[in-house]
């Protein structure tokens, strides 16, 4: 709709194709969203546990001013101005923040003093709003901005060529505010709004959610000319959204089944497994809940049936489900799905998978389109759609009911990168799910724990899990870093599996399932590939599936190409004709044929199960989240947290297993010659450090004294042994008498990589979101959003082609994320068009640097 010269008259706050939709209606949808949002239960009770008091409904009005209150920096006409044809306004164009800063901020100005009169100052002032809350209103846009009002104070003056005038737009403004918000202006004996810090903080993340919210033009339609009672159509249009995209949540409450049959809705068993239970029994009133309890315990469903009890009972509306890696999270996201379809029935909320470059939500998957737009495959109307809100961007995926993602999508949560603080809101709804804990380096460690003091201290609620979490570990995260572990023969004596929890620092044992293996573990002479090709070779001619987990995938390849060598080619885990290996540097749309592979060729499900030997190799990957089950396990040395996990895909299942390995065997491959030239620092086969202080596995003491268990105790009895492992190789007395021992280059290497740890540790306290504080004194975010995001998830570059092209696999493929490492210098904001290279590789370029994708994943060229 074309834009006439009768409207400029009038303010906009919303413009699209030549469509207006008028200022005041803006601020009224935003509003009313942020209305609805705060008094819902969770919510209201977050807000609460802010502020440090009760909040009355006069309150809740008060608060529903400032948000509407949020836009009104675009009264200035300099905004209104890319609203007008050229050649009526002649000075810089102004943005909204700075200018609505300024209204109240430089109200000593003439101009300033007489808008902010229009806007209600007195009752703010009279209300208790001081500058604070008015900056964390304003800075609705995903950050602090900078307080700079030289240029914002200016150029507020009429416009005659367009008939507007800013004062007269304020003064309607103002008088619509004290019509439609009138329960605001009564009660002149309440107590002033909350000001503490976080209550501010938090304030400005629901803000921004509820700017978003009225901001969808699918629910409210973009009217141009002001409607005096515009506020009710604002509010019928807000409860339709927000129900729509699942932040009312009561009738899912409603459609849930007894008590006593919640858990066999989500887990489709008959009774418990002991972890399970254990879990469920404990106190709703716990916070923070560590659950440790070995691999295929049924930890996953464990959480489930905890976020259905603190659900039930109206503790939280929402779940989001943390995994370590992408892999992980998309592996889960089916099953969490289908969980709640069984939990909720009809009409269930849909699971949505947070993870960048994905759009998913429940069984359906969608393409990005321009202006936040996506094209959902199963062609949905507008209410499914409106359903599928929070999966249409990264930005709101923590406002879903259910979402599955990798972990640094809280963790930014946490950190003062752009919106943080809406995150964190939205979050804040949520009984949070940390699964594999104990995977977080020092730097991910220490983000975790200042968004747990946030997301806890909001009366937020939080679960954290792991099959391998050693003493020092679990002390940090249940009571911080002051909190000392227990000396190194109380730790290994620790019962397991067990519970912990914030208001129960002792093991709360959890009985064992009687599910014990007894796996005969040997150390290799080396880790080079012919070694590792050798015993895989030799298990699999007996008829063994052999699983092979490499630390790099460099190692991976290596060890194929010597199968191959070896002539074991058909003993080589097929997918699509050919051998593949399994591991990250997969396209998305390769990676998920390769997962369900992976899962057919290890399957616990001897129909589903081929017969006869097979060997598949692969990295990390292979150790998290996938139901595969090996007759016999080759690995790289690693430290025992992890090689505990790697085993827990060994013999996972009861099955018919060839002559030779009814018992579950595991070898460790092991670098010849030991550990001691790794200490330099070097670098090899993941073991050690590079020289700026990255690494997959830098502690070597911890290997070190994995490779000595190894060597000591050939038969791992698992769970029971669980305990002494992970100490035995992980507590701080064990690590530093490893020191003491091997002389001056293993403490030097120590030190070196404890400082590290520690610096680390202090930068991310550099980089976190600083709720305590006061809005007005945290100052401007750090100008390296991208920076902090790498450093979280060691993801690079996502590379878009330019059409989909059909993959080394025969699938159509959109593009591949490159490792972080591959991606200093590569802006990837154009798409790019790969060229075939023979036998289903693609060749393409990006930054200058050319990359080939083939069967056995992306490599660079030479």
């Amino acid at each position: 709709m074309p834009v006439t010269d009768t409207d400029l008259g009038e303010p906009w706050g919303k413009l699209q194709d030549g469509a207006r939709h008028h200022l005041l209606h803006h601020c009224a949808d935003v509003a009313a969203c942020f209305d609805l949002l705060v008094r819902l239960p969770v919510v209201r009770a977050r807000l609460e546990r802010a502020a440090a008091r009760k909040l009355t409904e006069t309150d809740l009005s008060r608060l529903a001013v400032l948000a509407f209150l949020h836009d009104c920096g675009k009264l200035h006409p300099g905004f209104q101005a890319k609203g007008w044809p050229q050649g009526i306004w002649h000075a810089a164009l102004r943005g909204h923040l700075r200018e609505g800063a300024s209204i109240f901020m430089a109200r000593d100005l003439p101009f300033q003093g007489r808008m902010a009169e229009h806007l209600c100052l007195g009752e703010l002032q009279d209300w208790g709003v001081g500058a604070d809350l008015l900056l964390a209103v304003l800075a609705h846009h995903g950050r602090p901005f900078a307080l700079d009002m030289s240029g914002a104070a200016r150029d507020w003056q009429p416009v005659a060529a367009s008939g507007y005038d800013p004062l007269a737009a304020g003064a309607q403004m103002g008088a619509c505010l004290r019509r439609w918000f009138a329960p605001a202006f009564a009660g002149d004996s309440q107590p002033p709004l909350p000001d503490a810090p976080d209550f501010q903080h938090l304030l400005c993340g629901l803000l921004s959610l509820a700017d978003w919210l009225g901001s969808d033009a699918r629910l409210f339609a973009f009217q141009a000319d002001l409607d005096p009672d515009y506020i009710e159509t604002a509010r019928a249009r807000a409860r339709l959204m927000l129900s729509g995209v699942g932040l009312v949540t009561e009738p899912w409450r409603m459609a849930m089944p007894a008590p006593d049959r919640i858990f066999t809705a989500l887990s489709r068993h008959g009774a418990p497994r002991p972890a399970q239970a254990a879990l469920s029994d404990w106190p709703l009133d716990d916070p923070l809940v560590i659950l440790e309890a070995e691999t295929g315990s049924g930890k996953t469903e464990a959480a489930l049936w905890r976020f259905a009890r603190l659900f039930a009972a109206g503790q939280v509306d929402s779940l989001y489900f943390a995994l370590p890696t992408r892999a992980a999270a998309k592996q889960i996201h089916g099953r969490v799905d289908a969980a709640m379809r069984r939990l909720f029935g009809d009409g269930a909320p849909q699971a949505v998978l947070a993870v960048p470059g994905y759009l998913a939500a429940g069984t359906a998957t969608g393409r990005a389109l321009p202006e936040f737009k996506v094209l959902w495959d199963d062609d949905p109307g507008e209410q499914a759609a409106i359903a599928r809100w929070a999966a249409e961007s990264g930005r709101r995926y923590l406002a879903a009911p259910i979402a599955i993602g990798t972990v640094d999508q809280v963790m930014l949560a946490a950190l003062q990168v752009k919106h943080a603080h809406l995150r964190g809101a939205a979050l804040s709804r949520s009984l949070l799910v940390i699964d594999e804990v104990h995977a977080s380096d020092p730097y991910m460690s220490a983000i975790q724990s200042l968004l747990l003091d946030i997301h806890l201290g909001r009366g937020g609620h939080a679960l954290l899990m792991s099959a391998t979490l050693g003493a020092s570990a679990r002390s940090r995260w249940l009571g911080g870093a002051r909190t000392r572990p227990p000396p190194f023969a109380q730790a290994a004596d620790t019962p397991y599996p067990a519970l912990w929890g914030r208001h129960r620092q002792t093991p709360h044992a959890v009985e064992g399932d009687g599910r014990a293996k007894s796996v005969a573990i040997t150390l290799a002479p080396s880790w080079e590939a012919d070694q590792a090709a050798e015993i895989a070779l030799d298990a699999a001619r007996r008829g063994a599936r052999v699983l092979v987990i490499r630390n790099t995938v460099a190692a991976a390849v290596a060890t194929l190409e010597a199968v191959i060598a070896a002539d074991g080619r058909d003993l080589l885990w097929q997918v699509e004709g050919g051998p593949a290996l399994h591991h990250s540097r997969f396209a998305p749309e390769d990676r998920e044929l390769l997962d369900t592979a992976v899962e057919t060729a290890l399957s616990p499900n001897s129909d589903i199960r081929p017969a006869g030997g097979a060997i598949v190799i692969g990295t990390q990957t292979l150790e998290q989240s996938l139901d595969i089950c090996a007759d016999m396990l080759v690995t790289d040395l690693c430290p025992a947290d992890v090689l505990l996990q790697r085993i827990g895909r060994l013999h996972r299942h009861a099955l018919a297993r060839p002559a030779g390995f009814e018992a579950p065997r595991c070898a460790v491959l092991s670098p010849a010659g030991g550990l001691a030239h790794l200490v330099a620092p070097a670098f090899e086969n993941g073991l050690g450090s590079f020289r700026d202080g990255g690494g997959v596995y830098r502690n070597l003491h911890a290997c070190e004294l994995t490779r000595r268990l190894v060597l000591d105790h050939p038969l791992w009895v698992i769970p029971r042994m669980n305990r002494l492992l992970v100490e035995s190789a992980t507590h701080d007395e064990r690590l530093e008498a490893l020191s003491d021992e091997l002389g001056p280059a293993w403490a030097a290497y120590w030190n070196t990589q404890y400082g590290r740890d520690l610096a680390d540790t202090a930068g991310a306290g550099h980089l976190a979101l600083r709720v305590t504080d006061p809005f007005s004194e945290i100052g401007l975010f750090p100008d390296q959003d991208e920076k902090i995001r790498t450093r979280l998830g060691a993801e690079g570059a996502s590379i878009r082609f330019a059409e989909p092209v059909p993959g080394p696999f025969g699938r159509m493929i959109g593009g591949i994320t490159l490792p972080a490492h591959w991606s200093k210098g590569i802006v990837a904001d154009e798409p790019v068009r790969p060229a075939p290279a023979g036998d289903g590789t693609l060749r393409f370029e990006a930054g200058g640097r050319a990359f080939l994708y083939g069967r056995f994943g992306l490599a660079r060229t030479t």
